[in-house]
């Protein structure tokens, strides 16, 4: 079993092995979370942001050495978005929860909608994309990066958000508030920018159907 494993683990590249281990990282990151407020846990929370902080510096090299080793694949461009996609749910989900928040400082919940909501359509968006077309569109915007570089600020800010209170009383708190509105913002701009990527893609590339309701072209020969 651990052979098989191994084998498979050297047949990726370095940029799908670093996606991977980006994803198995998630999980002792939500354990951190959860028990943040746990005295018994007394370093978690700033575990967790440095957890965080490395997933985050993870995803960018991953994307830099997929294109200076020409590397990029088909399981990348999968593997990279999920795992985005999986850290951002599971941060701003907890981290609205009464309890498992930052002490004093709960991420408001329409932050939570506009990341969520924000993702939910880009997956229901791909999915429609394909079976209208039957391809995949794997295409980043500018928005979306700006959001996901946005959020990789934002969530380490509020589990250090005690910290800046400290250093200064309110920062924190502003600090929040600051990045919550350019997360919100940008997760609108992101929806209207791969709406707008998604639809210019369905048009050149759907068919017209037949009078029987198959593509033309796609009908097996008499």
């Amino acid at each position: 079993m651990f052979g098989t494993a191994a084998k498979l683990w050297r047949s990726l590249n370095w940029p799908n092995r670093i996606s991977i281990a980006r994803l198995l990282m998630i999980a002792p990151f939500v354990v951190l979370i959860m028990n943040q407020n746990d005295p018994a846990w007394p370093f978690a929370r700033y575990a967790a942001a440095g957890l965080f902080v490395m997933m985050g510096v993870s995803d960018f090299l991953d994307g830099q050495l997929a294109r200076r080793l020409h590397a990029r694949t088909r399981l990348g461009a999968i593997l990279d978005p999920l795992a985005d996609k999986a850290l951002v749910f599971f941060s701003v989900i907890l981290l609205s929860i009464p309890e498992f928040e930052v002490p004093g400082h709960r991420l408001d919940n329409w932050v939570v909608v506009a990341a969520i909501g924000k993702d939910l359509w880009i997956i229901v968006g791909f999915l429609v994309i394909y079976l209208v077309t039957d391809k995949f569109l794997v295409r980043a915007t500018l928005p979306g990066k700006a959001a996901t570089t946005a959020m990789c600020v934002m969530v380490p800010s509020v589990l250090l958000a005690p910290e800046f209170d400290a250093l200064l009383p309110g920062l924190g708190t502003y600090l929040m508030l600051v990045l919550e509105t350019i997360v919100t913002v940008l997760c609108v701009l992101t929806v209207l920018s791969y709406t707008g990527v998604g639809l210019r893609f369905v048009i050149q590339q759907e068919k017209p159907l037949d009078d029987d309701g198959q593509k033309a072209g796609n009908r097996d020969a008499d």
